[in-house]
């Protein structure tokens, strides 16, 4: 039998085992080996010459050792070469290999670290979005000691019997309703002074954005409404806070909190520093901005509350809810005037300018015009084939636009109570919120995207699609000066003529 050297693969003139391994060596080719390296070529394991074990075997017949100059010799030389040779070539094998376990390391090492790096990319991202509040917080961080002040307990107040209002609050819609006819008719339809032009809302482009109103965890602005300078905006989000924000100083001047769920509908009341919102926790929710406290909370429902719109007068409030009740309440009391039943899951409502009527949405499709005063149904708007999402009257009392989950807005002629233009929009377009101008000009819709029309011509004046969500909330400053949005995408952006 014979032996294999594990380095040459030829037979070995002087064989020696490694006791590490247990594989046969060369004698010559293995001490090479050890001195140069110290391990076990196989296993890798430290060892020494002497732990070598040689072998007893019958030895080879070699010829008589030949002089320097004969052909022997030359041939011993080459062997040595080649015995070198093997050993390089076993060395290199032995690092490819290594080196091959350690390029997959590296790759595996590569790969989770581009993981890692994405990770902190969206991290870091987030927290700059949220470091963009920190200026805005900073102005509403200090709260005075008054501020601070124990929650209102909200008043229990069960459903009003069926019946006409009170006479004096009665009296006190009728006077309002007339004054504010009598001022309509000395306005006539001139358009109020230096109201913006139709070609100037076509120019209309973002002028600014803010992202950082509410909490980057649960994103989503739900709710818009404007103060009567148009200084002033109040969102309301899906974080359960409503905060308002001034516009030109770009600070946060308010954050409310208090309502155990989202803020789906927000009021800036006209006149007075005020703000008015309203929840899927059936409550009614009236702020003094100044301070930042709730000083009133109108449960009115035993749903969720689905729309609000404040009266004429300033001191009530119209609400709607999936318990199938519209409700008239005073704010600034609490209490529940007056209360019905349409058998219907509201889903919106809306004064009319004048406030002695107003209307209503629903699930079923359904809009109806309601009578204040005697509580009755008087005019029902059929034609939708979705939920309603909004519901908007024209200044001057005239119109009423109506939009749903069908992609479409109807305007209504409320002298003759018919339908006298459907806006089609796009197949699955999304429409959320519509509005009308202080002056009646210029209707907006929000969506999937913002867009502007021009009333009585009904023209599409502008399309803005800034936002990386649906747009929940859209309102027009004075004079249609510049529209505001809010969307699902956490921002409030402001549309205008960049100057």
């Amino acid at each position: 039998m014979a032996f294999i050297c594990s380095i040459s693969n030829e037979v070995p003139e002087h064989p020696v085992v490694s006791p590490s391994s247990g594989n046969i060596f060369e004698r010559n080719l293995i001490v090479k080996y050890i001195e140069d390296n110290g391990v076990d070529p196989i296993s890798g394991d430290a060892m020494s010459v002497e732990q070598l074990i040689p072998l007893k075997v019958n030895p080879l017949v070699k010829p008589r050792p030949p002089s320097a100059t004969s052909i022997p010799a030359i041939l011993k030389l080459l062997q040595d070469e080649w015995d070198a040779c093997m050993l390089h070539t076993f060395t290199l094998r032995q690092q490819l290999q290594t080196s091959r376990q350690e390029l997959s390391h590296a790759l595996y090492q590569h790969d989770a670290a581009c993981r890692v790096i994405a990770r902190l990319t969206k991290e870091v991202t987030a927290a700059r979005e949220a470091l963009a509040t920190l200026k805005p917080h900073a102005a509403a961080s200090y709260v005075p000691p008054q501020a601070v002040e124990r929650p209102v307990e909200s008043m229990e107040v069960e459903h009003p019997p069926p019946g006409e209002l009170p006479e004096e609050v009665a009296k006190k819609l009728q006077d309002i309703a007339t004054q504010l006819t009598a001022e309509r008719k000395k306005r006539g339809k001139k358009a109020p002074d230096g109201l913006t032009a139709p070609e100037q809302i076509s120019d209309f482009q973002q002028i600014a954005s803010h992202p950082g109103l509410h909490s980057a965890s649960i994103p989503g602005i739900l709710a818009l409404d404007l103060s009567s300078d148009s200084s002033r905006a109040i969102t309301g989000g899906a974080d359960k806070n409503a905060v308002v924000f001034h516009k030109e100083s770009e600070q946060i001047v308010a954050t409310l909190k208090g309502h155990t769920k989202k803020v789906t509908s927000v009021i800036y009341h006209p006149k007075e520093d005020v703000a008015i919102t309203a929840s899927p926790d059936a409550t009614i929710r009236v702020w003094m901005i100044s301070t930042s406290s709730c000083r009133q909370i109108v449960k009115a429902h035993d749903g969720a509350v689905t729309g609000i719109s404040l009266h004429a007068t300033g001191d009530y409030i119209l609400s709607t809810s999936v318990d199938q009740y519209w409700a008239f309440s005073d704010f600034r009391t609490g209490r529940v005037i007056s209360k019905a039943n349409d058998n219907a899951t509201f889903t919106c409502a809306q004064f009319h300018p004048d406030g002695l009527i107003f209307g209503t949405g629903s699930t079923d499709s359904d809009i109806k015009i309601w009578d204040l005063k005697e509580r009755a149904n008087v005019a029902n708007f059929p034609g939708h084939s979705g939920k309603i999402t909004s519901i908007a009257f024209s200044e001057n009392g005239y119109y009423l636009a109506t939009s749903a989950d069908d992609s479409t807005v109807k305007l209504w002629d409320l002298r003759k109570l018919k339908n006298f233009r459907t806006i089609n929009l796009e197949e699955d377009y999304e429409v959320n919120t519509i509005t009308f101008d202080q002056s009646g000009t210029f209707l907006a819709v929000g969506g999937t995207d913002v867009r502007v029309y021009l009333c009585k011509q009904w023209t599409l004046l502008k399309t803005l699609t800034d936002h990386s969500g649906v747009a929940t909330g859209v309102k027009f400053g004075q004079n249609a000066s510049f529209l505001a949005s809010v969307g699902m995408d956490r921002s409030l952006k402001y549309y205008g003529i960049r100057i």
